[in-house]
């Protein structure tokens, strides 16, 4: 029987092209450029096209403490990367056991780097996501009935809060099979999680329906694009409907929403909740005030009193008022 040939790396991803890909994600970009770096796959292709390209990049791998393997894979990792010449740094990181382990692990990982990033002055943090995540974040995303706005998916960039660190995700347009044959080339061994195949994750059951090749991971991908483009055009227009048609008084805002898209509307309201209590309300609750509002009437929501009219306003709800209503329905 010969033997099992291994896949090739698609010859469209080369350093030339993921310098392309960079560029037009950050024509601004310059300085050194922070890697996020586990071991897998993924992120060893990123930082082997990073390092190819010419960029000058440290890796930043993150030990989460939640499994005994992860530190011999941090060493396996700072390995490959003394080899290429390029530094790295293992950040330790505690995680809280929520419910959600794997949304506590990604905070803490996120915020480890960016304070990295910021002590060190470094304003780029790449990651290594890619075409299948995107598919993924789709799928799990129309299952739970998201907006236009999360079904646009993983952002090729975006700030992250609170830092002075941007986000780039130069991969999204590669498939994971691509670069994992990328790596294998190269003659590197990438670590295995096997929490990406452990049953306790809603991840994991995308994943294996995406395996069985019925949904084609690049469309997906493209459709998340293209509803990105979507979303930041709405954004836009919601930008300038706020400037014409929102008045912020102290800790008050009027709306005039006379006339607009109900999206628009429930955009508008949102940045109303924001400005006032910062809260973000979603849902029934919020499409029930809303309605209540366009027919003339008010309610209180997120820390927030709401008054329908013509023109809508919005302020913080009176202290007294939420301690009589949680009185009254003690």
């Amino acid at each position: 029987m010969p033997a099992r040939q291994r896949a090739a790396a698609d010859p469209r991803i080369t350093p030339e092209r993921f310098r392309a890909a960079v560029a037009a994600l950050a024509p601004d970009l310059g300085g050194r450029v922070a890697l996020a770096v586990s071991g897998g796959p993924d992120s060893l292709a990123l930082l082997l096209l990073a390092h190819r390209a010419g960029f000058d990049v440290a890796a930043l791998t993150v030990d989460h403490g939640l499994r005994p393997e992860a530190a011999a894979e941090a060493r396996h990792v700072a390995a490959i990367a003394a080899g290429l010449g390029v530094p790295q740094v293992t950040l330790a990181v505690d995680v809280p056991r929520t419910a959600s382990v794997q949304a506590a692990a990604r905070a803490a990982r996120y915020a480890a780097m960016a304070d990295w990033c910021d002590f060190h002055g470094v304003r780029w943090l790449m990651t290594a996501h890619h075409a299948d995540d995107q598919a993924e974040t789709l799928l799990m995303r129309l299952s739970r009935g998201s907006g236009l706005g999360g079904m646009a998916g993983i952002r090729a960039r975006r700030a992250v809060e609170g830092h002075a660190v941007t986000l780039l995700r130069p991969l999204l347009g590669a498939r994971k099979g691509d670069l994992a044959a990328l790596v294998a080339e190269a003659g590197l061994s990438a670590v295995d999680d096997p929490s990406n195949r452990s049953d306790a994750y809603d991840r994991t059951a995308v994943r294996a329906l995406l395996a069985g090749g019925g949904i084609d991971a690049a469309g997906a991908a493209a459709t998340a694009a293209h509803l990105a483009e979507a979303e930041a055009a709405l954004a836009w227009v919601a930008e300038e409907a706020w400037a014409g048609r929102a008045s912020v008084s102290g800790e008050a805002v009027t709306l005039d929403a006379r006339g607009l898209p109900a999206e628009l509307v429930r955009r508008l309201a949102l940045r109303a909740f924001r400005q006032v209590s910062g809260a973000e309300p979603e849902g029934p609750a919020l499409r029930r005030l809303l309605a209540d509002l366009a027919a003339g009437h008010g309610g209180t929501l997120g820390g927030v009193l709401a008054e329908g009219g013509a023109v809508w306003r919005f302020r913080p709800e009176p202290p007294r008022r939420a301690a009589k209503m949680r009185a009254s329905t003690g």
